[in-house]
């Protein structure tokens, strides 16, 4: 006995697999991570090092260099390449495609750390990488402004209030602040001024530092308690500062405010961003791996009601730059594509079967095949993205093409006059190993893809996976739920003159019930009439054919050479990124008016919605010379 007998003889354990398949699979899609792109691992590894006050021939001698000799000694390791620019270093170390890209993180942290004794002293913390992927990108900026509030307010803000509760939500990795402006004292020392009272740049740092000291003083025993001594003598603002005394002299104190100029400012003042050309301070959130986009930035969206709550009147909380957007687009556009591809197939299989209840037979396998496609996509780890869902929509041509053999096999026998019973089990046992070479031709087809390497490979490794588990499933279908159903729902139609000569070779066709049906019928026959004239044609005229064949193969060869290559087809997802680079020796403030005037240019574009815009060291933005803008456009039909 094999599957297709059992499941046709146990109609009620078949109907209840596939129940559960279902059943499987709409909690698989409820639950299935959504992004843009698979989450994958590309081969390579960015290294960033801040040395402040020096230039790029000082990066690249003193601080690239030393690193690049201790880099070259990883296994594996294909291409190095490095930017310098004032204080900043970066380097890129790209791997060959077979290099397991954790182990190279552990090689390469062991590498930064050979390298410490090499670097210059100055560099007191050890360099940061981080591994490049894609998929890693935030999901949703939120940017803060507020024009009467001070930017360090708004910072503790974005930092002690939103931040904590972004970070809460399930499936978020990391609430970045970019464009931080934490507040911070700043001293600028006058050398004139030191050197009239002789004074080192050591001794008032050292000053500056036991002034602002918080360190224990002790505790104070009694005879029934013991009571911790607390002096907190941290100076909060420039005015506290001011009257340190850094030293002596002829007998008279000198305090910092007579040889320094002393004033409230931030921490860094060499990055910033801006939202529509106002000053910003923006949140990055970034999903886990194997998140859902969708559901996270609807997680967020769902607290900004309470942070506007929590927030003075006087703050402006915007969410932008929302990738979930192009991914909600993406997916209602595949669902529609699934819906009119469903409606097409079961419209042919209805002209050419003439038969409701044979039609409804192989459309069923289609939902069934692709949910159980899902179900085992999520069981494997696999998200639904942009290649996943391609893959699915390919498939749908091909998981109904089983079932359409194994029914037109049994039609075959019941249009002949055989029970539909007797007629499932031998059309379905006929074709039976048929199903199963056709299901694993089609899946080595997608093999190649499955073990491409590169980035490529990466990539398109989901879309074989989906395609190959599509095929697996409807092969499982059609011969388990397909013959059943033909076993139970088709009806007994006896020939004309008695008996079920299943040995005839001559076909008994049903006749069309509808008009529409019998005008397909009547324009079938004359394609069919007018391929058996060309037929009978070409095989009179074979040297024709051959040449026709070989140029056909030219001027394929022609195309594939012709048509522009790329690596993914042009697509309007209504975002644009912008990347700006002055020279090396830019100062920020001259680099921040650049990027102001290019980000006013686009703005005045009446298709773009809004602009954010990312200046400076830190985001993403790795060195002082280069910024970053996401222009947003209108909706299509508001374009101009």
């Amino acid at each position: 006995m094999n599957i297709s007998e059992l499941c046709i003889r146990r109609p009620a354990m078949t109907v209840l697999l596939s129940a559960a398949v279902v059943v499987i699979g709409i909690f698989a899609y409820l639950s299935i991570p959504v992004a843009a792109l698979p989450s994958y691992n590309t081969p390579v590894i960015n290294v960033n090092a801040q040395l402040p006050g020096a230039s790029p021939d000082t990066m690249a001698s003193s601080v690239a260099l030393p690193l690049e000799k201790q880099f070259s000694t990883i296994p594996g390791l294909q291409t190095i390449s490095s930017t310098n620019t004032q204080g900043v270093t970066s380097l890129t170390l790209e791997f060959v495609s077979s290099r397991d890209i954790d182990a190279a993180a552990v090689d390469v942290q062991a590498a930064l750390l050979r390298a410490q004794r090499q670097l210059p002293q100055e560099l007191t913390q050890l360099p940061s990488y981080r591994k490049v992927n894609p998929a890693d990108a935030p999901v949703l900026f939120i940017a803060l402004q507020s024009d009467s509030m001070n930017p360090a307010e708004l910072n503790d803000y974005a930092e002690n209030l939103i931040s904590p509760t972004l970070s809460t939500i399930d499936g978020v990795a990391q609430v970045a602040v970019y464009g931080r402006k934490a507040f911070a004292v700043r001293i600028k020392a006058d050398a004139n001024l030191l050197n009239a009272r002789n004074i080192t740049l050591d001794e008032l740092a050292n000053a500056v530092r036991l002034a602002n000291a918080n360190t224990p003083v002790g505790v104070l025993d009694g005879p029934r308690q013991t009571l911790t001594i607390q002096a907190n003598e941290q100076m909060l603002k420039a005015a506290d500062f001011a009257r340190v005394i850094v030293g002596q002299r002829n007998g008279a104190p000198v305090r910092l405010d007579e040889v320094a100029t002393i004033e409230d400012s931030f921490e860094s003042v060499k990055t910033a961003s801006s939202y529509n050309g106002r000053n910003s301070i923006t949140l990055a959130v970034q999903r886990q791996p194997n998140a859902n986009t969708v559901q996270v930035v609807d997680a967020v969206r769902a607290l900004m009601p309470r942070f506007k709550a929590e927030l003075p009147q006087s703050v402006e909380i915007n969410m932008v730059n929302d990738r979930s957007l192009s991914i909600r687009e993406a997916v209602h556009d595949v669902q529609l594509t699934l819906i009119g591809t469903i409606l097409l197939v079961v419209l042919v299989i209805f002209l050419f079967l003439h038969r409701l209840v044979a039609t409804l037979i192989p459309a069923a396998t289609i939902p069934i095949s692709l949910i159980g496609a899902v179900a085992l996509l999520y069981a494997f780890g696999y998200s639904l993205d942009n290649v996943s869902l391609l893959g699915i929509t390919l498939a749908v041509g091909l998981v109904v093409d089983d079932a359409i053999v194994v029914l037109e096999n049994i039609m075959r026998y019941v249009e002949k006059g055989m029970e539909p019973f007797a007629a499932a089990l031998r059309g379905a046992r006929e074709v039976g190993f048929t199903i199963v070479s056709i299901s694993i031709s089609l899946v080595a087809v997608f093999i190649p893809i499955f073990f491409m390497p590169g980035v490529i490979g990466l990539l398109f490794h989901e879309f074989a996976v989906v395609v190959a588990l599509a095929v697996l499933v409807s092969a499982v279908v059609s011969l388990t739920l397909v013959p059943m159903l033909a076993s139970r729902l088709l009806k007994h139609t006896p020939r004309e003159g008695g008996g079920a000569d299943v040995d005839d070779h001559e076909e008994h066709h049903p006749e069309p019930g509808t008009a529409i049906g019998r005008a397909f019928e009547r324009g079938y026959q004359a394609v069919h009439g007018g391929y058996m004239r060309s037929l009978d044609w070409t095989l009179h005229h074979r040297w024709v054919m051959l040449a026709v064949a070989a140029l056909t193969f030219v001027l394929t060869a022609w195309m594939f050479v012709s048509i522009p290559k790329g690596f993914f087809p042009e697509e309007d997802i209504g975002q644009i990124q912008i990347t700006t680079e002055a020279s090396e020796d830019i100062s920020f403030g001259a680099m921040k008016v650049l990027q102001d005037r290019v980000g006013e240019a686009i703005m005045a574009d009446p298709n773009v919605a809004y602009v954010s815009s990312f200046v400076g060291v830190g985001g993403p933005t790795a060195t002082q010379n280069s910024g970053r803008l996401f222009a947003v456009l209108k909706p299509r039909g508001e374009r101009a």
